[in-house]
């Protein structure tokens, strides 16, 4: 079983228990990402505050209706091309809104390298989902990656709630260009096997 496969199934099975109940009540997917946003940037404003257990817990309770839209438009059919578009835009803008809190927490401290980092892993997220997203244009599906935006959650939940965000930075800046190496190494194999066999 490949990464995506076991990241799709265990996120089918935790949001299963409600979807049907949030389907029956009527509410729309967009409702939920857009409240899972509202939580977000109130994870944001607690760690540019210090307060980093209740950032990560607020985004771990965050990260629950990140999942749970996506599963209630597929089981509503309420999926829609405008829905996808406005998730993909809420994480990019709550992944920034929690870096530049981290940033905006360290710099009057003189944590220099808890800034760069923070820069850096933000640059590599959206590296990431910039890939992709030109791949795609490109008719390549490019949905692999090893540190994908689940995974850079848990690493930033992780971090948060142990008081350990230096390692979790490092983790993400690491990782995130190294999963957007990944994927524009992907695109270029696809082309070229594609330019081989024409």
């Amino acid at each position: 079983m490949s990464l995506t496969t076991f990241r799709n199934a265990a996120g089918r099975r935790i949001s299963q228990p409600f979807t049907g109940l949030l389907a029956r009540s009527g509410v729309h997917p967009n409702t939920l990402t857009l409240v899972g946003v509202a939580i977000n940037l109130g994870a944001a404003a607690a760690v540019a505050l210090g307060q980093f257990l209740l950032g990560g817990i607020l985004v771990l309770v965050a990260g629950l209706f990140d999942m749970l839209d996506g599963a209630l438009a597929r089981a509503s059919g309420r999926a829609s091309a405008f829905g996808a578009l406005l998730d993909s835009t809420c994480d990019r803008l709550t992944e920034g809104a929690m870096f530049f809190a981290i940033a905006f927490y360290y710099l009057p401290l003189g944590g220099t390298t808890q800034v760069l980092l923070a820069v850096a892993a933000l640059v590599g997220s959206y590296l990431i989902s910039y890939v992709r997203a030109r791949a795609e244009g490109l008719n390549i599906e490019c949905k692999i990656g090893f540190f994908t935006r689940p995974e850079r959650i848990v690493v930033l939940i992780l971090g948060l709630l142990l008081n350990q965000v230096l390692i979790a930075l490092w983790i993400l800046a690491v990782l995130t260009f190294a999963t957007a190496l990944q994927r524009v190494l992907h695109v270029w194999q696809h082309t070229h096997r594609k330019g081989e066999s024409t």
